[in-house]
């Protein structure tokens, strides 16, 4: 079991990136899907998320309006699409399921609720 993100690079503020989590031995439609990032020296904070029934989604304040998070079932990916990169949007982002047991869709944001993690790819915005 293995998800695998890519996508990230250097980009100017205001451009565009798409990340992508792809799932690896297993079927990633059954599962809900969120997108974490980490600044240095700071917490790794929840940015997105789909739930696995209906495709709804989650975002933080920071990024809604601005991301939008879509899964490709035919793909077995989950994508994150960037627009209007801000400097503070630099980090290592990292997407995250949980395979065994329920979550708890009210706390998308926390760490806690997932146990299965990417190696994260590094998004970094500088002009």
């Amino acid at each position: 079991v293995q998800l695998v993100e890519s996508g990230g690079g250097l980009v100017q503020p205001g451009g565009s990136l798409r990340l992508s989590c792809a799932a690896f031995g297993f079927t990633l439609d059954y599962y809900a899907i969120a997108w974490f990032r980490q600044a240095p020296g700071k917490e790794r904070e929840g940015v997105s998320y789909i739930h696995e029934s209906d495709d709804s989604t989650r975002y933080a304040d920071s990024v809604r309006g601005r991301f939008t998070i879509t899964r490709d079932n035919a793909k077995n990916t989950v994508f994150l699409q960037m627009d209007g990169l801000k400097a503070e949007d630099t980090g290592l982002y990292y997407c995250a399921t949980r395979l065994a047991g329920r979550m708890h869709v009210s706390r998308w944001y926390s760490r806690s609720e997932y146990d299965h993690w990417g190696q994260g790819t590094q998004v970094t915005v500088s002009s």
